[in-house]
């Protein structure tokens, strides 16, 4: 072996014991980051499950303690890994500006996922609606199954899930059928021309009062709404509570069906002269 070998022998061992003192104390920091990540994760699952227990003992609604839930486990998770970042030795602060940057950037990019955060956050200080509410908007009618960050879940008549953003949902009108107590049902009886008009409505007047689950205290109205080139038109309207609103709207038209039918009122037709020019302007 010649001398140079020689004395590279040392020179290499120095250069070794450099690097597994750089290595090593690195590795146990990644380890001790992975179970800092994970008891901090733990510890904010657990903060937040006893925090929710602590808030629905109180007056504050369901929607409301999933909101702020979810905001707070946001928060806590970015402090979690600054904190995983400062054990790493980095500036904090340098991070923080970085992550302010960050969300410039995002916030550019994302201005309609702030949009639905902004609308989500009028949705609770000003609670148009709340989770249970039968309501329409943004071209959807159904009862609201959850109110989250960014957007809002309405199960649809027909059993259907439809996700809307908040956003869309707040610049939009509201229609909140559950804010009171009872409903007006809108339903017509169409009359041919020669029809005893004040008897049907008199027939009608006694046929709704056989409906159940009518808001007390409060008559149904059954006058002539409008004259259609097939007679005149009438108007039934009884009030029923917002739970039993279906029931009382096909009720009630099976009611007018039966009356009018067993009173032996003619069907209404549309006159010969209606049918030529419906005919003419077909063709």
């Amino acid at each position: 072996m010649s001398d140079f070998e020689i004395n590279l022998i040392p020179l290499a061992i120095v250069q070794v014991s450099d690097l597994a003192t750089l290595i090593i104390p690195f590795i146990f920091k990644l380890i001790g980051a992975a179970i800092l990540w994970i008891v901090g994760g733990w510890l904010i699952s657990l903060g937040l499950r006893l925090l929710r227990r602590f808030m629905k003992r109180g007056t504050l609604d369901p929607t409301l303690v999933n909101y702020l839930l979810n905001i707070i486990g946001v928060v806590l998770k970015v402090v979690l890994v600054v904190a995983i970042l400062g054990f790493f030795g980095i500036e904090t602060a340098s991070f923080a500006a970085l992550l302010a940057g960050a969300g410039v950037a995002i916030g550019a990019a994302w201005s309609g996922m702030l949009g639905n955060f902004a609308a989500g956050v009028f949705l609770q200080i000003f609670r148009p609606i709340s989770v249970g509410d039968y309501i329409e908007g943004a071209g959807v009618e159904g009862t609201v199954d959850e109110i989250s960050m960014f957007v809002t879940k309405v199960k649809s008549i027909d059993n259907v899930m439809v996700v809307i953003g908040n956003g869309k949902l707040f610049n939009d009108n509201i229609k909140n059928y559950s804010a009171t107590s009872y409903r007006r049902v809108d339903l017509l009886a169409q009359l041919d021309t020669s029809a005893d008009v004040g008897k049907a409505i008199n027939l009608l007047k006694a046929g709704i009062l056989k409906v159940p689950n009518q808001t007390n205290g409060i008559a149904a109205d059954i006058e002539i709404l409008k004259f259609t080139e097939r007679g005149p038109c009438l108007a039934v309207r009884p009030y029923a509570n917002i739970n039993n609103y279906w029931q009382v709207y096909f009720d009630t038209n099976r009611m007018i069906n039966e009356v009018l039918g067993k009173a032996g009122f003619p069907v209404p037709r549309i006159p010969v002269a209606m049918q030529k020019i419906q005919g003419n302007s077909r063709n």
